[in-house]
């Protein structure tokens, strides 16, 4: 659901399968379960996740200049929507929601699109025309294989 979403914006950070939500929930869970973190590390952990993620996929024109020294340290949202590209290369970089040491540390950064940020197509080939963001699609999506016809929208 979060990748065929072709008007990346605030929302999109919050665009996940419902399953999805459940099972990271489920693990999240266990692990502060596990390590007995208290409840004010894990509300501080969820507000930065939350608002790390909804900062990179916002629709907002940060100039040239500041993008390229808020990069050095912040995932910003030109860099993020890379990772959001119909091109698999570009789609496989810049998974960082916060940091961007990760990408550049295990070689997945990408600095600029191909196409360029204006050429760059957003979203999954395939799956470009308005049926594909119906919510009831996007629920049945992951359960389809490719040679199931589309549910009716």
């Amino acid at each position: 659901m979060h990748h065929t979403d072709r008007d990346i914006d605030a929302s999109t950070a919050l665009r996940f399968h419902p399953l999805e939500i459940f099972l990271s929930m489920l693990i999240k869970t266990a692990a502060v379960w596990i390590l007995g973190a208290p409840a004010t590390a894990v509300l501080v952990f969820e507000i930065i996740l939350n608002g790390t993620a909804m900062f990179n996929h916002a629709n907002l024109f940060i100039p040239y200049r500041a993008d390229f020294e808020l990069r050095k340290l912040l995932v910003t949202p030109d860099m993020h929507r890379i990772h959001h590209s119909v091109r698999r290369a570009e789609r496989n970089s810049n998974y960082g929601f916060a940091l961007t040491w990760w990408d550049r540390l295990f070689g997945t950064y990408t600095a600029e699109p191909v196409d360029g940020y204006d050429g760059m197509g957003i979203g999954i080939k395939g799956y470009e025309d308005r049926a594909h963001q119906v919510i009831t699609w996007m629920i049945a999506l992951p359960f389809l294989s490719e040679e199931q016809p589309l549910p009716e929208v």
